[in-house]
């Protein structure tokens, strides 16, 4: 019964294959679509570092601490089984513990050459994001481990996986920091529209470190407030110049942005890195679930500028507060292409969710008339359209539109998505001519 099936596969097959079915072994490797995990973009630490960044473009190094723990996390859109390695170093002996959800496995690292070790298999039950913690146990050298990458396979892993696959376009800094989402108000553009209002709340405990709430964007610059650390709180305004580079100080004299003025105690500079211009900002210190209002005015002077000026409304103070005026030359426009925005810029806090709240939007043309903008379009960068990280949202809240990310969360907003909140009728009531 049997030597006929045997014939017709020795048709379709090679020699290697006939040879793995007599002898009863597996003709492929059972990793043959494994997927390496690099640990560089899709990691961080928990635990005291002891001062030392431990997360480095080849993955963990510098690691002494017994108390640091690493979370590495990856998405799947199937329940299956996930098999796991290591690739790791260490000085004599170390043993690792790994955990996927409630169960360990030990791993014991030999040697000082790169090597896969077998960390066990996990049987995942739900779809979304996976977490795995790598911590150490013991050491027999200095350090614990050096550890370069994870190696995943199983049938949780076939098709539907989504984690930053390399470090191109330096994707391990991106991929760190975690997705940018937008929200775009659309409005008729032939409208000469001289103004733009926005309030902002950042909900209690969403204000993390490293987070842009940015309430104010325009075809030119943006407007907003950040965490820039546990002691600092800033409202940021900038505005590009027309000259396309990351290095400020190469832009030609007559491109560079003019600042015109600016309020009490603000720091007005440059700006490189993602784009070049004019920065101003005030060390303000905000607070989390209180609502802030913004206004900026943007018009042509008539000799091919255009000036911006930016005020911030704080109910601490019960004043609107001028932030900067600059001028931006080889320009004659109107404002064009409101939008807000929520990024994180700091890459050790790129696994921390943040969400923000953007409410009452109006736009004012040139001749006083305001219009209510209640309609919004949902977009993010290119780490969340390479499919690189997808925790990210936005939407309708409570009246408010919605921006949230990071924090491997497992819904996610298609890109284009549009929304549209009730009408408010509460036209900001703001004496322009008193403005500072």
């Amino acid at each position: 019964m049997h030597t006929p099936t045997i014939t017709m596969n020795c048709k379709k097959f090679s020699g290697f294959i006939i040879l793995c079915f007599f002898l009863n072994i597996p003709a492929f490797a059972e990793n043959d679509s494994a997927l390496i995990l690099p640990i560089a973009g899709n990691t961080w630490a928990r635990g005291n570092t002891g001062g030392v960044d431990v997360i480095t473009d080849a993955g963990i190094e510098n690691w002494k601490n017994a108390a640091t723990q690493f979370d590495t996390y990856v998405r799947i859109d199937h329940p299956g089984s996930i098999k796991l390695r290591i690739k790791a170093k260490t000085e004599g002996e170390c043993q690792l513990r790994i955990a996927i959800k409630d169960k360990f496995n030990p791993v014991v690292i030999r040697g000082n050459e790169f090597q896969l070790y077998d960390a066990g298999t996990w049987q995942i039950k739900d779809t979304g994001y996976i977490r795995i913690t790598l911590s150490g146990v013991s050491t027999t050298g200095k350090q614990i481990a050096d550890v370069s990458d994870y190696e995943i396979s199983g049938s949780a892993t076939r098709s539907g996986v989504n984690f930053v696959r390399s470090n191109e376009g330096n994707f391990h800094y991106w991929g760190r920091r975690g997705p940018s989402v937008h929200l775009s108000y659309p409005f008729d553009e032939s409208i000469n529209a001289q103004w733009f209002y926005n309030e902002v709340t950042v909900p209690a405990k969403q204000d993390v470190i490293g987070s842009y709430f940015m309430s104010i964007g325009f075809g030119e610059g943006y407007f907003g407030i950040q965490v820039n650390s546990a002691t600092e709180r800033r409202v940021l305004f900038s505005v590009w110049s027309p000259y396309s580079t990351d290095d400020p100080k190469s832009i030609p004299q007559n491109m560079r942005i003019e600042m015109l003025r600016k309020g009490s105690d603000v720091h007005t500079g440059e700006f490189g890195s993602e784009g070049s211009g004019g920065q101003s900002y005030l060390r303000y210190n905000w607070k989390a679930g209180t609502t802030y209002k913004f206004l900026l005015k943007g018009e042509p002077d008539g000799n091919n500028n255009t000036v911006y000026t930016a005020w911030f409304f704080a109910p601490e103070k019960s004043e609107w507060m001028l932030i900067a005026s600059f001028k931006r030359p080889q320009t004659n426009t109107y404002l064009k292409h409101f939008h807000s925005f929520l990024e994180n810029f700091i890459p050790e806090q790129g696994n921390i969710e943040r969400q923000v709240l953007f409410g009452n939007q109006w736009t004012g043309d040139a001749n006083g008339n305001w219009i209510e903008l209640t309609k919004s379009i949902f977009t993010y960068d290119n780490t969340a359209a390479k499919g690189y990280r997808m925790d990210y949202a936005g939407g309708v809240l409570n009246g408010n539109f919605y921006l949230r990310n990071c924090g491997f969360f497992n819904q996610h907003t298609p890109l284009r998505s549009g929304f549209t909140r009730t009408k408010r009728n509460s036209k900001p009531v703001i004496d322009l001519e008193k403005l500072p």
